[in-house]
Parts: C-alpha cells; structure tokens; sequence
C-alpha cells in the first residue's frame, strides 16, 4: 500500500506538539470522538477533554518531554512509528525511555485510534 502524506502529517504534528510541549495542537490531532490507548492496557482516554486531562497528567511530571521518532512506517491511513523520549523531570534529573505508537487516521486527517506501547514503570522510576 502506498504512503499517504494526510498520514504523515498528522503524524508529524502529533509529535511535533508533545516535543512543544502544546496541549491545543496535540488535542487537535485527534478526532472530536478519537481515542489514546496510552499505554496499551489501561482504559483508553476518549475525546478532547480526556485527551487534554491525559496530556496535562504526563506534562506535568516534567519540566520538558519530547518524543523523538526513530522510525516510522506509514500505510495508507495507518502507522507505526517507534520512538525515543526524553526530557527533564520535576526532579531537575534527566530521563530516557522508549515505545511504539500504532495510529489509526480518519478520513479527515485525524486520529481515531492511538494504541501506545511502552512500559510506564521504566519512565516513573526515573522521574521519582
């Protein structure tokens, strides 16, 4: 299946948003009803009031967060794209930790589906 550059976008911007630590944009890649698994197994956070709950939750642990794509494999509507993050906590201490994101995106160009794989105790530990 063929790239799609409406996939590449929205993907882009997604990280882009995270790495400018931008709750408005980073919401804004989501459809009205889209949905982050984040991570993979815990009760996904539906629609933009959620989302933003969520963002802030994360942001809010640190006094920087990016997320860096490794790589990225798009598929017509869909992608996966592994990722490095890396910031700086409340602590003042730098941190580093890893994943995978799977993207779902609608016919508009937004995401209907985020599945984030990635293992939140790795993360807390440097951040206490």
């Amino acid at each position: 299946m063929a790239r799609n550059s409406t996939t590449e976008t929205t993907v882009a911007a997604y990280f882009a948003a995270i790495r400018a630590m931008d709750k408005k944009a980073w919401v804004g890649t989501f459809a009205e009803d889209g949905e982050n698994h984040d991570p993979v197994g815990t009760p996904p956070n539906r629609g933009h009031a959620a989302l933003g709950a969520f963002f802030d939750g994360i942001v809010g642990m640190t006094n920087s967060i990016g997320l860096h794509e490794d790589h990225a494999y798009i598929c017509g509507s869909g992608a996966a794209v592994k990722w490095t993050g890396r910031g700086i906590g409340k602590n003042g201490k730098p941190f580093v930790f890893e994943g995978i994101d799977v993207f779902e995106i609608d016919e508009r160009g937004k995401i209907k589906r985020l599945l984030a794989y990635w293992d939140p105790a790795q993360l807390m530990a440097q951040l206490q």
